[in-house]
């Protein structure tokens, strides 16, 4: 009976008509964006989910956190965090690293009614994340279901970049610890940033919001210059998710 189960509810999740949310980011993005501008010719939001787990199959997204940069300054008042109801898992290891019990999972929003909500406040603007492509296969994958489609958003991560400028020092352009860490809490510490509580979506995205405001200026400083550059310099993260 499960098996029939499952093969109705993917019957009907093909079926779902496009959310017009996914209809205009495609609308906008699918064609390609101008890349020669400046960074600050951009507006961003970085962005983190918290999830049940690392399996494709069986895990969900339980929080989605997001933090709008707008001319390379950090809106604090222009935040999103939302905690979502998973379908099948109430508690596990990652829950109660993230500090998330049963009982306030049970009472959140689905993630039906999350996931536009944060597309909508994404808008038209450029996603950042910490080895995003983690987050946006969760967010896509979850997107096409609930919303007929996928975000075609353009990209930059923290990762990627990071390692660029790690390039750039190694090369005789700037000194970096010897030995790299490249977790988002340890990069923070060894640049000395703000540091925010870790394992929260809402604080993952503005630490990650500072590293990437970091990162673009040390990279501007070797050159790299326009948007263009910046999703070169971080190429080996920042392929569209649905070519990986």
């Amino acid at each position: 009976m499960r098996f029939f189960e499952m093969i109705r509810g993917m019957m009907r999740a093909r079926k779902r008509p496009v959310h017009p949310l996914i209809i205009r980011n495609q609308q906008r993005f699918l064609r390609g964006i101008e890349g020669h501008g400046p960074l600050a010719d951009y507006e961003f939001v970085a962005l983190d989910t918290e999830l049940t787990g690392f399996s494709r199959a069986q895990d969900e997204i339980v929080a989605i956190g997001a933090v709008r940069i707008k001319n390379q300054r950090i809106l604090c008042g222009e935040t999103f965090h939302a905690l979502a109801r998973p379908e099948a898992r109430f508690q596990t290891k990652s829950t109660l690293v993230h500090r998330l019990t049963p009982q306030e999972l049970r009472q959140a929003a689905g993630l039906a009614e999350v996931l536009p909500s944060f597309v909508e406040f994404c808008g038209d603007a450029l996603l950042v994340g910490h080895f995003v492509r983690l987050d946006l296969e969760f967010l896509n994958r979850a997107a096409r279901r609930l919303m007929g489609g996928v975000l075609a958003t353009p990209y930059l991560d923290t990762l990627g970049l990071a390692l660029r400028y790690r390039e750039f020092c190694q090369g005789g352009g700037g000194e970096c610890a010897a030995n790299a860490d490249y977790h988002l809490s340890a990069l923070a510490a060894e640049y000395a940033l703000p540091a925010f509580p870790a394992h929260n979506a809402l604080q993952d995205a503005l630490q990650t919001a500072y590293l990437f405001l970091f990162l673009a200026g040390k990279l501007q400083t070797h050159g790299v210059r326009t948007l263009d550059g910046f999703l070169k310099a971080g190429q080996r993260f920042n392929q569209p998710w649905w070519s990986m």
